[in-house]
């Protein structure tokens, strides 16, 4: 089975905020959290979706998400980079 992490963007009240992540289903996790039913901290905003990467196992990809969830300078370079 095969697992992504992810990071979204989204401005909110002109500020830069990201998001990540882990699903089996990337497509349709970003669709819920687009349509307010993803995590509470995403509701009420349009998200982009601006990294991904796959893996192999779940616990691969909770470890990973983990990882970019605390490196917040990769975040704000993914942000800067790609975002709106």
């Amino acid at each position: 089975m095969t697992f992504f992490v992810y990071l979204i963007v989204s401005k909110n009240k002109g500020k830069k905020v990201s998001y990540v992540g882990y699903t089996k289903n990337l497509t349709n996790r970003i669709l819920l959290h687009n349509n307010g039913k993803g995590a509470k901290f995403t509701k009420g905003r349009v998200w982009k979706l601006i990294y991904y990467k796959k893996y192999k196992t779940k616990s691969e990809a909770m470890v990973e998400e983990n990882k970019l969830k605390k490196n917040y300078k990769l975040r704000n370079l993914l942000k800067q980079e790609k975002l709106i």
